[in-house]
């Protein structure tokens, strides 16, 4: 898997330490209260895991799956809900955990979706963040790292469903999807 990375971005001890912080800042904000934990699937599932173990609160979780990018590298901006949540989430504090946040089209619709359920409050955590992508105003409550307009893959993080289970996360050589 390595020899198909331009670069290494993040290493996997990088990525501990920040879930771990993220973990307390979680644990720090929603002191007393129970939380819903929302995976976007599939990517966010390796972060989810290590993310609720650094939380230090009774937590629930489930996965939505939704898909913007079909087997494409870029976003078409059309959202589909492929795996809706099991439970209802009314009157629950949400914390929506996302692998990476491009555009931010698929994480807005999300939002809007989940808003009309009527949850007590929703907020937003991410491993990735690429701001400089952006195309609509969105609040990130809890941001791993802001990277630049790479495709990235590892640590959940996919392309053509292959190298999820890298432990860094690597920029991929341009000659692998184009």
């Amino acid at each position: 898997m390595q020899k198909d990375m331009k670069q290494i971005l993040l290493t996997e001890d990088e990525i501990k330490q920040k879930v771990k912080a993220l973990g307390k800042q979680v644990t720090i904000d929603y002191k007393g209260k129970d939380i819903f934990v929302i995976g976007v699937l599939k990517g966010s599932i390796v972060f989810l895991a290590d993310l609720i173990r650094e939380v230090e609160l009774p937590v629930q979780f489930d996965f939505m799956a939704v898909s913007s990018y079909g087997s494409s590298t870029q976003s078409t901006g059309a959202v589909k809900i492929l795996k809706d949540l099991d439970a209802s989430i009314e009157g629950k504090h949400v914390l929506i955990v996302e692998d990476i946040i491009d555009t931010g089209l698929t994480l807005k619709y999300l939002i809007k979706n989940l808003a009309s359920r009527k949850p007590e409050s929703i907020k937003v955590c991410t491993l990735l963040n690429k701001p400089s992508r952006r195309k609509v105003d969105l609040k990130v409550d809890y941001n791993g790292f802001d990277i630049p307009d790479e495709f990235v893959v590892g640590y959940g993080l996919d392309y053509a469903e292959k190298y999820r289970n890298f432990s860094h996360i690597g920029v991929l050589k341009p000659e692998i999807y184009q």
